[in-house]
């Protein structure tokens, strides 16, 4: 019965972005309920607890915080656009929406075919799987925490290991009145009751117990009563997935031509709902500088920049989960500290600065570069004609935006014909820039102001996307 018992996922503002630029954002997006179903059947049954949950717009460590509390004149370089802020997606929608892509692209998407080895060349992979070889310049192993690719590769992985085992399940209870309501804190552990039958619970046994054990009625009966100090019982398990607070990562993401991402390069707790985001990040990294060097394209180390790059953010969310963790253990200690952090989290900077970090808004690239929004996602400017910028990214390719139409900008542009895209035209709110260059990821590659210096565009268009055409 290990099954994921919820197919909702949150997504965060980097990974609505990518999906709004590619045009996939539709394909995902949840159907806004009628404004009459909110206002009078929920709100008339639950009265002040649902504008409480209206008002959440995040947590930590299942400590929320309020978007009445967030200071969003703090974020200087963010626009309006459909990555505001968070969202929720069914990921059978996320599937559906990547499959139709991926079709509509040519690519043949075969299934089943476990991966049995694979040695690699200095021009190729040579890859077992089911029965069959293949050969390819390149292997990126997608293949989860327990990747055969990461495993045969000798990818070596550094991390802690867990002190608790998770589960998620839906029951059903003879006598629901035992179980509290939210998150309960237990002398044993901790259990979060989202709705009656749908629990969470952490138990803090090591990870003891393995995931290749059957859940069962009886196990799950069991860990209920000893982490909530009740004697409730279960009468029926309709869904079930286990999970542990476990954090490793690969030291590196490339090894010749075979490449990590996703749950392969990093293993993580599913607290806070950010491991389908962090894979979504290494897919858009990698993707187009991939494609590039596939191409004869890449410049000189663009395609060891994603290990470099995308490394320090898998490591942050790791340590992100760490700490989630120390708040969550059944000590005195670990209640102190989270009696700060609420404090903490009740101001208005602290609610902003959680925002930042749940939502993704505080993600840059340490790219150098003399404008702070160098490495940051490139704000969704508004064009004169009404085009937004996300809508220009849709290609693939690299985008020059100039705001004033510069001859010697679009001439410098043009040296990179078929690889950057050159827009001229003016926006409603400039953020006190003149035009800026943006990689087919959206991160800003270069920003400039009054008289922008065409040195640093060419050498950053030169970093970026190759030699210029002569």
């Amino acid at each position: 019965m290990k099954r994921i018992p919820f197919g909702m996922r949150g997504l965060s503002v980097p990974t609505i972005e990518a999906f709004y630029r590619r045009g996939l954002l539709r394909d995902i997006a949840m159907p806004q309920r009628p404004k009459a179903d909110a206002d009078s059947g929920n709100a008339s049954k639950v009265g002040q607890g649902a504008q409480q949950l209206r008002r959440q717009a995040g947590h930590f460590a299942g400590i929320p915080f309020d978007y009445d509390k967030i200071d969003t004149s703090k974020w200087q370089y963010r626009l309006p656009s459909p990555a505001d802020t968070n969202m929720a997606a069914e990921m059978e929608n996320i599937e559906s929406a990547l499959t139709a892509r991926a079709s509509a692209m040519g690519v043949e998407i075969r299934r089943g075919l476990g991966v049995g080895d694979f040695d690699q060349s200095d021009e190729e992979v040579t890859i077992r799987a089911g029965g069959e070889t293949f050969r390819g310049r390149w292997l990126v192993g997608c293949d989860g925490g327990r990747s055969t690719v990461r495993k045969t590769g000798g990818f070596e992985v550094i991390g802690t290991d867990p002190e608790f085992t998770g589960y998620s399940v839906q029951v059903e209870m003879a006598d629901p009145e035992k179980l509290g309501s939210g998150r309960i804190y237990t002398p044993t552990g901790m259990y979060f009751q989202s709705q009656p039958g749908t629990i969470a619970m952490v138990e803090f046994d090591g990870g003891a117990f393995h995931r290749s054990q059957p859940i069962t009625l009886e196990h799950i009966q069991v860990v209920l009563r000893r982490i909530s100090c009740t004697d409730v019982t279960l009468t029926g398990l309709h869904l079930a997935t286990t999970w542990t607070d476990r954090a490793y990562q690969a030291t590196a993401y490339r090894k010749g031509r075979v490449l990590l991402a996703g749950d392969a390069a990093h293993i993580h707790s599913p607290l806070g709902g950010q491991g389908l985001n962090l894979g979504f990040g290494d897919a858009m990294n990698l993707g187009w500088k991939l494609a590039a060097s596939i191409r004869g394209e890449a410049p000189v180390g663009l395609l060891d920049s994603y290990s470099s790059e995308r490394h320090p953010v898998g490591a942050q969310v790791l340590d992100w989960s760490r700490a989630q963790v120390a708040l969550m253990r059944p000590s005195g200690h670990s209640r102190a500290l989270e009696a700060i952090i609420r404090d903490v989290i009740d101001t208005r900077d602290g609610a902003t600065y959680f925002a930042e970090r749940v939502w993704g808004v505080s993600f840059r690239y340490d790219l150098g570069g003399s404008h702070p929004l160098v490495g940051r996602s490139a704000p969704d400017f508004e064009l004169v004609d009404g085009t937004k910028l996300g809508e220009l990214l849709g290609n693939g390719k690299g985008l020059f935006l100039d705001f004033d139409g510069s001859t010697p900008l679009q001439a410098l542009a043009s040296r990179w014909n078929g690889r950057i895209t050159y827009v001229a035209n003016d926006v409603k709110d400039r953020l006190g820039l003149s035009a800026l260059l943006v990689r087919p990821d959206g991160v800003v590659a270069w920003a400039g102001v009054a008289n922008p210096s065409q040195e640093e565009a060419a050498r950053a268009a030169s970093r970026w996307f190759g030699e210029a055409e002569s």
